[in-house]
């Protein structure tokens, strides 16, 4: 069973936390488009069933050097058409942590390249900026990402250039890269499972939607996965990652219903809840906590400020365009939150005596960064949160 926690009071004094008249929980769009018209084929698996990543195949070392503690990054939606220094800044930030804290790799929650996907986007918006990052660098795929351009004078099929990136059949030059360094990854399908010795990271593609959609096939996929981490949950945590947020309390996006249902459909099929939930697609940080009638209490977590040259802000409690008072959204609260800065997640799992501690740390980096080179990220919070700690219990952080 999931513990509660508590955090740390906010690191930085500066108005990302101001909740005043700023909703504490999340919200919905009182108005919603249907683009369902706009979904598209997902591509053909390059591995085999049920796609699979031991991280071992990237990293070979992985069972010693991470068999106690593991640090790894999460972020997302880095790319931007429009000219964003913030996306080469978040990037040296982060590449200086990894040498500070032998970061093992980084998690990156879609949105990759603006607006289309397109390969001729690919130099600009990814391998220049990350040229110098020197881990492994995993991906789930964006709506963006998804896209297609109609306009384009090239004809291509949604996803092809992230596949070429990100699911090849080896690891390989890019021809579209710009001449970088960075050799193409191997997932083995657009939904995946990443192994590592200390968590399974099931990662989910929703598509191109606004708000997402699942296939059945990704659903029923999703729940044998679900079971399946489960049975190594005594060693390992069970994390869950998707572009498109569940929950959200901004006023670009809101919450997603399609996604709400798709996930607690597959819990309460499965009886499995994860440990975290991350994602993307909405531009800010925010933390939110949900509990569940049995006592659980988990924790899903918007990492979306990566890069893109545009953040979203909360909503205040008087905008009309959003709305709270729906029972799905009843017991979920917004915990902390940063709406005016890009930032970046640095993630520790550790073993500890009575099992798995997660220690969150989000930074944020100042808008002075983008005149001077000297300004570095900055703790913004951190939380500490035991896993399967045997009787529910409360770990205080200062």
């Amino acid at each position: 069973m999931m513990v509660p926690y508590l955090y740390a009071k906010n690191a930085q004094k500066h108005s990302c936390f101001v909740m005043g008249n700023k909703y504490r929980k999340p919200i919905f769009l009182n108005q919603k488009i249907d683009d369902s018209h706009r979904l598209q084929f997902e591509p053909q698996p390059v591995g085999n069933w049920p796609y699979h990543l031991p991280i071992e195949r990237i990293l070979p070392r992985a069972g010693i050097d991470m068999a106690e503690r593991m640090v790894f990054h999460v972020i997302g939606d880095t790319g931007s058409l429009r000219p964003s220094r913030f996306q080469s800044i978040v990037s040296r930030e982060i590449s200086k942590q990894v040498q500070a804290d032998q970061s093992a790799f980084l998690y990156h929650l879609g949105d990759i390249v603006y607006d289309h996907g397109e390969a001729s986007e690919y130099a600009r918006q990814f391998f220049r900026p990350y040229e110098h990052y020197p881990g492994a660098i995993f991906a789930l795929a964006g709506n963006h990402d998804a896209d297609i351009n109609p306009d384009s004078d090239v004809m291509y099929q949604s996803l092809d250039a992230f596949m070429d990136v990100f699911c090849d059949s080896e690891r390989r030059d890019i021809s579209f890269s710009g001449g970088s360094r960075r050799k193409s990854m191997i997932q083995p399908n657009v939904y995946w499972t990443l192994e590592t010795p200390l968590a399974n990271f099931i990662g989910l593609y929703p598509n191109v939607t606004k708000y997402g959609w699942i296939s059945k096939e990704q659903e029923e996929w999703f729940e044998q996965e679900l079971l399946w981490c489960q049975a190594e949950r005594e060693s390992k945590a069970l994390i869950v990652c998707l572009h498109h947020a569940p929950y959200s309390a901004d006023t670009n996006h809101g919450s997603s219903a399609e996604m709400i249902v798709m996930l607690e459909r597959a819990f309460e099929r499965t009886g499995v809840k994860p440990d975290l939930v991350l994602s993307g697609h909405v531009h800010n940080y925010q933390r939110f906590s949900k509990r569940y009638e049995d006592g659980t209490v988990v924790p899903y977590i918007v990492a979306g400020a990566g890069g893109y040259d545009g953040l979203h802000s909360v909503a205040m409690q008087d905008d009309p365009a959003v709305s709270s008072h729906w029972p799905v959204l009843e017991t979920v609260h917004l915990e902390n939150y940063c709406d005016d800065r890009y930032g970046f997640m640095n993630l520790t799992l550790e073993k500890g005596k009575n099992g798995l501690f997660l220690t969150g740390a989000y930074y944020t980096i100042a808008p002075e960064a983008a005149e001077d080179d000297t300004v570095s990220a900055t703790l913004f919070e951190r939380f500490v949160m035991p896993l399967r700690m045997g009787q529910p219990r409360m770990l205080k952080f200062y």
